[in-house]
């Protein structure tokens, strides 16, 4: 097969697993700088260029899109759509999830269970919302990640300020979640790596120290776990509400069960390096195997 990876460049741990992989399995694999491309919105001739040249038609793509880049990286994707070319993760899908707003909406209609979160867009209701979450509470923008515009408030004048703070100096006008904080489960969550209908590797993240974020960009460390049944069948499903056949989930163990916290469309493969499991591959199988099926309907229908 013929496979495009859009990607900020071969530099990126991700990028290389998935080069590697692919190349094991005999395949054709470019590497696209997505940012660097541009595009022609003709009716009959949907072209993408790259480096001064038309990009050919690929058999398949596998997106790679930095949260920085969702808007362009989504447009170039979906200009492959238009190509009729079969990619991994859908535009549509890649935006969805990185709206958290949208998200906590989707991951509720399909029955999965999250923290508590409220939003408003007005700053006169913060006493209110406070009463309604409780103290502490997480602050986030929906635009915030890997634990960046992100914070915790062990009171109500902290949550007040930092509430007041957000609102003043939120010029792109992104909206604005508070959440539970859940105590038995601070400073940890687990990571499921999800592709197609199969958890392929989970890993537990810890802070080092008392930040309540277990992001490893910010300095957590990670295990290996495993999953209870519950918490596979529920990392499944919220990869599959969100319409993403590669999802990184992350879970928070809590008193009431597994809590869906994020679904990531371009989760890092740091859970390679620590869970041991050769997630690049299980993806590159999960592509030949679906790349194939969707082939072989194409040539029945022509």
């Amino acid at each position: 097969m013929n496979i495009a990876i859009l990607s900020n460049g071969n530099a990126n741990y991700s990028t290389k697993r998935l080069v590697e992989e692919a190349k094991k399995h005999g395949h054709r694999v470019r590497v696209v700088k997505y940012k660097n491309c541009y595009l022609s919105l003709n009716e009959k001739h949907p072209d993408i260029f790259y480096k001064g040249e038309k990009l050919p038609k690929y058999d398949v793509i596998i997106p790679r899109i930095a949260n920085y880049m969702t808007r362009y990286g989504s447009a170039i994707v979906r200009q492959f759509e238009m190509q009729g070319v079969w990619t991994v993760s859908s535009s549509i899908a890649i935006t969805r999830a990185r709206d958290k707003l949208r998200s906590q909406q989707i991951l509720t209609k399909a029955g999965i269970d999250t923290p508590k979160t409220l939003v408003s867009r007005n700053t006169t209701d913060i006493d209110d919302l406070l009463e309604q979450i409780g103290l502490p509470v997480i602050i986030k923008l929906a635009s915030s990640t890997h634990g960046n515009g992100v914070v915790l408030a062990d009171t109500k004048k902290a949550a007040r300020s930092a509430l007041q703070a957000f609102y003043l100096y939120n010029e792109e006008g992104t909206n604005i979640l508070l959440q539970e904080y859940v105590k038995e489960s601070a400073g940890t969550d687990i990571r499921a790596f999800v592709v197609g209908s199969r958890v392929v590797a989970s890993m537990k993240r810890q802070s080092l120290d008392d930040d309540f974020r277990s992001n490893l960009h910010k300095g957590g460390g990670g295990v290996s776990v495993k999953l209870t049944p519950e918490e596979n069948r529920i990392a499944v499903k919220a990869a599959k509400a969100m319409g993403l056949h590669i999802a990184g989930v992350d879970l928070m163990r809590s008193n009431r069960g597994p809590l869906v916290l994020e679904v990531n469309a371009s989760p890092g493969f740091g859970v390679e390096k620590i869970t041991g499991r050769n997630v690049a591959e299980k993806i590159i199988d999960y592509v030949e195997h679906n790349a194939t099926r969707r082939n072989a309907k194409d040539k029945v229908g022509a």
